[in-house]
């Protein structure tokens, strides 16, 4: 999946958590899309329509608040600090507090793949892609 240069974990520390959340969503919709793509036979439109379900804030949100534990202490910080910044854009189908946590959610994603940290970022996506918020797996 890498296709960029991998950065000192410092530097994306120092990093912006909304930026790194904007390269969290890029990655995570990728890696849905892509697992769609390869286990469905389905058009354009149904294979969109069911990575909205799992690329969503309120997935996401429901991710953390049930798996909010996987995080080490550090990707917590950068859940955090993403979460509880200041954003440009609103929250359009979900609460401000699911658009917080999904932003948080895609910081650390984000934060593990500029860092390089491949076989971490596996284990998340595989999990958050997993999660539905109703505990079936929709990417099957």
């Amino acid at each position: 999946m890498r296709s960029g240069e991998i950065i000192e974990k410092h530097r994306a520390m120092q990093m912006n958590p909304v930026v790194l959340a904007f390269i969290g969503d890029a990655v995570f919709s990728l890696y849905v899309r892509e697992k769609l793509t390869l286990n469905n036979d389905f058009k354009s439109g149904k294979l969109s329509e069911m990575s909205a379900k799992v690329v969503s804030a309120k997935s996401q949100a429901k991710f953390f608040d049930e798996h909010h534990d996987l995080f080490t202490e550090e990707e917590a910080d950068v859940f955090r600090r993403a979460r509880n910044s200041k954003k440009t854009s609103r929250a359009k189908n979900s609460t401000v507090s699911e658009y917080n946590k999904s932003t948080g959610v895609e910081a650390v994603l984000g934060f593990l793949y500029l860092t390089g940290e491949e076989e971490r970022l596996g284990v998340i996506l595989a999990t958050l892609a997993g999660f539905d918020g109703e505990g079936r797996n929709c990417l099957r």
